[in-house]
């Protein structure tokens, strides 16, 4: 018998939450991920089963869409499909039985770790961390930027509201290179 207890990317037992003056860093662990690729020849076929199971429409070019199920473009015919793990635990199984082979699915739960960064002026903390044009988000951006070297997303959900998506091998040094970020502006 094996008594295995989940942990998350920082290793702890439940995730991480911190105050830096106004700004709030949480470790985010209660999300299924899936990638979501249109194939050649089907693409019309997959986006209307996809689309009917998001229940909207894929989201254009570097944007996403926000729901029970979520959708993050990724590149071209490429998204990032995120529901709750309380409703859609095996959200990767759940694609590619729907998809019946007219899209290539791949679980990623596992392969990121997420940190929601909230607070005003958003801008002031990213800018230390990436070369993104924060200030110019209205809310729904999707950008794929490189923060402390590791290659990351980062997801405008609202003007106070940011998720980072980085690898999970390299969560600790994220979580360093953010709240680091955090400190330098408080």
């Amino acid at each position: 018998m094996h008594n295995l207890n989940p942990i998350s990317p920082l290793g702890n037992t439940k995730p991480l939450s911190e105050e830096f003056g106004l700004y709030t860093l949480s470790e985010i662990t209660s999300f299924s991920l899936a990638s979501f690729t249109l194939r050649k020849g089907t693409e019309g076929d997959a986006r209307k089963i996809i689309e009917q199971f998001i229940q909207g429409s894929l989201p254009d070019i570097m944007s996403s869409n926000f729901g029970k199920i979520s959708s993050f473009w990724i590149g071209p015919s490429q998204w990032l499909i995120e529901a709750s793990v309380e409703t859609h635990e095996d959200l990767a199984g759940e694609l590619t039985e729907i998809s019946n082979g007219k899209a290539s699915v791949t679980e990623q739960t596992d392969a990121w770790c997420r940190f929601d960064l909230n607070g005003q002026e958003l801008a002031s903390p990213l800018a230390l961390l990436c070369n993104v044009d924060v200030p110019a988000f209205k809310g729904g951006e999707v950008t794929r930027c490189q923060m402390d070297h590791m290659g990351c997303f980062l997801i405008c959900r609202d003007l106070t509201n940011v998720t980072i998506l980085g690898p999970r091998s390299a969560a600790n040094s994220l979580h360093h290179a953010i709240v680091t970020a955090l400190k330098a502006v408080i």
